[in-house]
């Protein structure tokens, strides 16, 4: 049988003593906060979408901003627009929240930001009470809608080869309106001249609207690879762009218009290279291009030797 030990006398008003507890802590053990909630579930579809809603916003903006005469504005929220629509698909498959929904939403936005504001935002600067301004502004509105009609058709064939994703087929929407623009642009850039004709503006316009329902193939930023050794130069081409962007913005639009147009025999020219060769797309593009160079010596024919130069004469 056990005897226990008598408790200690304690003065009269004093706590008995508790023995410490640890801390609890409010983060897991791993030390890092756990995901919000609001990123779980509906929030984290939300995202992308709420981000398409502020495009459309952008975009009508434009308009408003046209009718009162402030061009500068009008032109930067379709720059905008075009911002956010490439932010909206990234965020979405990074969120791991694509739908339905959101790819119909996001081409309805296409529709309105593209295509209805640029037209009407070149009608409303440049041809403003002009009838041959309204039917561009008509043409251009719908071969931006047949662009996006195909584009959809298209992201739902499942037998597309795996090669066709790193080329668009015609120029996209954003790109086509950032074209469209271009007398704007020199507008505002430039002041008065030939580049707000009628003629010039019609035939520009009526071009942009081509390029957009042609067949011609454009590369996709999803399919291009920044090799290490051209990161300082295109650091610095970054840094002359952000002194262009605070100084003369619409010359660095016009200058982006220029190298986009003229990125396109390229394109079509490596579109037609890998089509005729399909096992070849998962090469890095440096082996692409040393393999067309290794094929290319191969066709040359050798040069022959000069008979004079050997010492040789032909038998009389």
């Amino acid at each position: 049988m056990s005897v226990r030990a008598p408790k200690p006398d304690r003065p009269p008003g004093s706590h008995p003593r508790r023995r410490p507890t640890r801390r609890q802590s409010s983060f897991p053990p791993s030390g890092r906060m756990s995901v919000p909630s609001a990123l779980s579930g509906g929030g984290r579809l939300l995202v992308p979408s709420a981000l398409t809603v502020l495009a459309i916003c952008a975009g009508l903006s434009s308009v408003k901003f046209a009718l009162d005469n402030r061009v500068d504005l009008s032109i930067a929220m379709i720059a905008a627009a075009a911002l956010l629509d490439g932010l909206d698909g990234r965020v979405a498959r990074l969120l791991g929240a694509t739908t339905k929904i959101g790819a119909e939403l996001d081409s309805l936005a296409d529709a309105i930001n593209f295509g209805v504001a640029p037209a009407l935002t070149i009608y409303l600067v440049l041809m403003r009470d002009n009838n041959v301004g309204w039917v561009l502004a008509l043409v251009y509105c719908c071969a931006i809608v047949l662009r996006l009609a195909r584009f959809n058709i298209l992201a739902d064939d499942e037998d597309q080869p795996e090669w066709s994703k790193g080329f668009f087929v015609g120029v996209p929407a954003p790109a086509t309106a950032i074209i469209a623009l271009a007398p704007v642009a020199g507008r505002q850039q430039w002041g008065d001249g030939w580049w707000e004709s009628t003629t010039a503006v019609a035939v520009w316009t009526v071009l942009s609207a081509l390029l957009a329902v042609s067949r011609i193939p454009t590369a996709s930023l999803k399919s291009w690879a920044v090799p290490q050794r051209a990161l300082a130069a295109i650091l610095f081409v970054v840094a002359v762009a952000a002194a262009l962007l605070v100084t003369y913005p619409y010359l660095l639009m016009l200058l982006a218009i220029a190298a986009y147009l003229l990125h396109i025999p390229f394109a079509w020219r490596t579109q037609s290279w890998v089509r005729a060769r399909p096992d070849t797309w998962d090469y890095a593009p440096s082996e692409r291009r040393a393999e067309r160079k290794a094929m290319r010596r191969a066709r040359r024919p050798r040069p022959r030797v000069s008979e004079a130069r050997l010492g040789l004469r032909r038998p009389r």
